[in-house]
């Protein structure tokens, strides 16, 4: 298992002791998949732009995706409850979205609930009566009734896996923390645009907003 312990350290934290073990009854523990939708897996059709995105394409199909799935099925096993997030407007027209997505630039998201490119990737897709709370905003928290949900039923703490580390899976992990939910981050079932963006907002958050581990060490953790 990794160090996670002294990974990922800010300046605020370079001399923080190490803190302690992590607990993560599966009564207590869901895992919230955020944003691993069809939209992010399609291929720009400018050369230009595809050659930009290329290694964030690699690491959604040969790291985060696969992870992803091997965390679902390990939560499923465990009886955790596994909750999904995607960004989805209610209207065809998106007059329900929040400022962020209606603003032009890559922030810009147009995607009717219904739509194909809306929905979690097929590897991911949610069983049985496993929750999908649907967001126009960055925070799974904020604008959904996520919270009232966890709390109902009883969860303590979130583990977090899903894209963009820098966008709606800091800002989730930061909602979190404020609404004193005990948070880990798996890093290998995360991404950003760059490994450059998504190093550097995990050590932002971590420490302070959560606890940032690797998949063994959440596998080594729940099997325990």
């Amino acid at each position: 298992m990794s160090n996670w312990k002294t990974a990922y350290r800010s300046f605020y934290y370079e001399n923080a002791p190490e803190p302690d073990d992590i607990s993560l009854p599966a009564e207590q523990t869901a895992l919230l998949v955020i944003d691993i939708q069809n939209t992010y897996l399609e291929i720009p059709e400018d050369n230009e732009e595809h050659s930009r995105w290329k290694p964030f394409f690699h690491r959604m199909n040969e790291t985060v995706i696969p992870n992803t799935a091997n965390l679902i099925a390990t939560a499923r096993e465990k009886g955790i409850e596994v909750i999904f997030a995607r960004i989805a407007c209610q209207k065809d027209d998106g007059r329900d979205r929040s400022l962020s997505q209606k603003k032009p630039g890559f922030n810009y998201l147009l995607l009717p609930k219904d739509q194909e490119d809306s929905q979690i990737v097929p590897e991911l897709e949610p069983i049985g009566d496993e929750i999908t709370v649907l967001k126009t905003t960055d925070s799974a928290l904020t604008g959904t009734n996520l919270r009232l949900i966890l709390h109902n039923m009883g969860i303590k703490s979130v583990v977090v896996a899903g894209i963009f580390t820098d966008q709606c899976i800091s800002s989730t992990v930061r909602s979190l923390a404020d609404e004193s939910f005990d948070v880990v981050v798996v890093e290998d079932c995360c991404a950003a645009a760059t490994d450059e963006l998504h190093e550097q907002e995990l050590k932002i958050i971590n420490m302070i907003y959560c606890h940032v581990l690797q998949l063994e060490d959440v596998v080594g953790i729940l099997s325990s």
